[in-house]
């Protein structure tokens, strides 16, 4: 079942969703709008091949920036944070979706990374594309998605629980971990 404004904001204010900061004015209908964080990180342009299993190659030529806007290149591939830490318990997954608005301007919010498990804690990092001719800035702080919750049964063993977890309490835009996965062959 996918939560709806009120089920939202109750389940916020008794604690059982964890939204900080919490802005009420930024509940929806259907979802809660998140607000795009100041830490954008980017991979330079280059011809070394990034292999996901090897945690070097991940890391290397790339930039990172705390500022207060980012102009996002035309075809740039660009992580960044929410303003907003979330916190699910094991009843509860997310989406993240792209609002519209921004959308209009080519700008893709996340690439297959929409989905956050019940029991993830930590800001999201988005995988931002433009898609346009033309740069588009954005600035921390604006509405740039939404959050869309569904109530499930209990997980066994949610997100907080596995002891894989890579991402748990992230925090500003984060690389991809997956060289932390065993190889099989």
């Amino acid at each position: 079942m996918i939560l709806v404004d009120w089920q939202i904001t109750d389940r916020i204010n008794h604690g059982h969703i964890m939204i900080d900061p919490f802005d009420p004015a930024l509940v929806q209908p259907n979802s809660l709008d998140i607000r795009l964080g100041n830490h954008f990180v980017w991979y330079r342009g280059s011809d070394r091949v990034i292999d996901p299993y090897d945690k070097k190659s991940i890391e290397s030529e790339t930039d990172e920036v705390v500022s207060e806007y980012f102009d996002i290149q035309p075809g740039m591939f660009v992580l960044a944070e929410t303003m907003e830490v979330i916190g699910l318990p094991d009843n509860i997954v997310a989406s993240i979706e792209g609002k519209s608005s921004i959308a209009r301007f080519g700008v893709e919010l996340h690439q297959t990374g929409g989905w956050i498990d019940a029991g993830f804690r930590g800001t999201i990092t988005l995988e931002m594309c433009n898609v346009n001719v033309r740069p588009v800035r954005v600035y921390a702080g604006m509405p740039i998605g939404q959050l869309v919750f569904y109530t499930t049964e209990r997980a066994a063993c949610p997100y907080d629980k596995k002891p894989d977890a890579k991402y748990m309490d992230q925090r500003q835009a984060t690389l991809s971990r997956y060289s932390g996965n065993k190889r099989r062959d």
